[in-house]
């Protein structure tokens, strides 16, 4: 028996939930999941999982076991990780998990260079909006947007995370003019369903300070994802307040018309940004260490989607903890 393969093919089963599409993440059929797995219980003398026809649910001899193989491979990964590293030559698999969207627009289209640029890596990405444990489903990296959450993660900022305010000039030109925060309340806000409050926050960028001005917003569309927003407000529906990286390009193409120039627009008031967000390590893996400076230089200071961001282009990123 391949024990180090068996492992594998038991510890992504666990995390993906099934013995079908552990075969299809590790690219081979479901017979060899199974029989690997059935040769890691007879060498055990313990059944691992508790099998119906729909899903394989861990017995607790199987829950312990996985605890130690998830260690035993990541264990294996670093070794290879200090290995590769001492010859510069990032090499092994990147578990990767990213919103969905973000994904879409700004990470798959460079994948393929990072990939050439890289010919020992192998990545595996999840394009998920749910905030994940990385250490739970053992995941190497994850990009996330937003405030960071206090962990034990560590993270790297890779670009600014900025709101701003938004309409087709169809919209506007046919509705009351929007000059300050509280002439939102005279529109069509499309509300964004998991913002942590029923307000957006804006300050006024020529009086930098820790005051907001808060407005109420209400409309005929509210949606828990970003996308269905922007589509509407470029439909005329109304007024949206979304990431620079969804409609950046709108805005360049005139689809969409950037309302209140001059204030900082958000959905809360804790300070955001666009992290890599990795497991804690004695050292960082060349192979996530190459993603981050490969994704970071292809965002750019400022990132291509926000021309007009104003943040330092001279400031060094570093590794912080989460």
């Amino acid at each position: 028996m391949d024990y180090l393969g068996a492992l594998r093919m038991f510890v992504r089963a666990v995390e993906v939930g099934s013995f079908s599409k552990a075969a299809i993440a590790t690219n081979t059929k479901t017979s060899t999941v199974s029989r690997a797995i059935a040769s890691l219980e007879e060498d055990l003398g313990v059944s691992l999982f508790h099998r119906t026809t729909r899903r394989a649910h861990l017995t607790e001899p199987g829950a312990t076991f996985y605890e130690h193989a998830r260690g035993v491979l990541r264990g294996l990964e670093e070794a290879r990780d200090a290995a590769s590293a001492m010859e510069g030559r990032p090499q092994g698999l990147i578990r990767l998990h990213v919103p969905s969207a973000f994904a879409r627009l700004h990470i798959m289209p460079f994948v393929p260079d990072f990939l050439a640029a890289y010919p020992d890596i192998r990545l595996d990405v999840s394009l998920t909006d749910v905030r994940v444990d990385l250490l739970a489903v053992g995941a190497d990296l994850a990009i996330r947007i937003g405030p960071l959450i206090d962990s034990s993660m560590l993270a790297r900022k890779l670009a600014p995370h900025r709101r701003i305010v938004c309409a087709s000039p169809a919209y506007l030109d046919r509705r009351p003019p929007i000059a300050e925060p509280i002439d939102l309340l005279q529109h069509n806000c499309l509300v964004y369903a998991l913002q942590p409050t029923d307000r957006w926050f804006f300050r006024h960028q020529a009086e930098p300070g820790d005051a907001f001005e808060q407005v109420p917003v209400t409309g005929t569309l509210r949606a828990d994802d970003s996308e269905p927003l922007r589509d509407a407000a470029v439909d005329g529906v109304g007024v949206v307040l979304l990431p620079t990286w969804l409609v950046g390009e709108d805005i360049k193409a005139g689809r969409l018309r950037h309302v209140l120039p001059e204030w900082s627009s958000m959905i809360a008031t804790k300070p955001s940004g666009i992290f890599g967000v990795f497991p804690p390590h004695r050292m960082v893996p060349s192979k996530v260490r190459a993603f981050l400076d490969f994704a970071q230089k292809r965002f750019g200071r400022p990132p291509y989607w926000d021309p007009d961001w104003t943040e330092d282009r001279n400031k060094s990123s570093h590794d912080v903890t989460e």
